[in-house]
């Protein structure tokens, strides 16, 4: 029995590179760290990526500047998708209240975020 923990140990400390570097590729390809967390549980049935390598996947995002906040992300992404409708479909009223909307959570957001 104490063999197999010990090889257990052995086997986490060489994924622990493998699952940085994995996370690492995932940012790139232009994920947030909640779908790395999604992708990491589903695909390489990887559950609690803190308690594998120690560190959050956030941490590890800012350690190598890939960290990008996903809440900004989101809105910006709808705000963009929202103007694009607009210049569309020009006598949408509501969905031009929707942008002013959607521009002021983002100002607040980022405004938050700088504190």
């Amino acid at each position: 029995m104490a063999k197999q923990k010990k090889l257990e140990t052995e086997d986490k400390e060489e994924i622990k590179p493998d699952i940085e570097k994995t996370i690492i590729e995932l940012a790139k390809s232009g994920m947030t760290s909640e779908k790395i967390g999604l992708v990491l549980k589903q695909k390489y049935n990887i559950k609690n990526i803190k308690k594998e390598i120690g560190k959050r996947i956030s941490k590890v995002l800012k350690e190598n500047n890939l960290y990008v906040d996903a809440d900004i992300k989101n809105i910006k992404e709808k705000l963009e998708k929202l103007k694009k409708h607009s210049e569309k479909n020009k006598h949408d009223y509501v969905a031009k209240r929707k942008i002013v909307i959607e521009a002021s959570k983002l100002r607040r957001l980022e405004k938050y975020r700088q504190k």
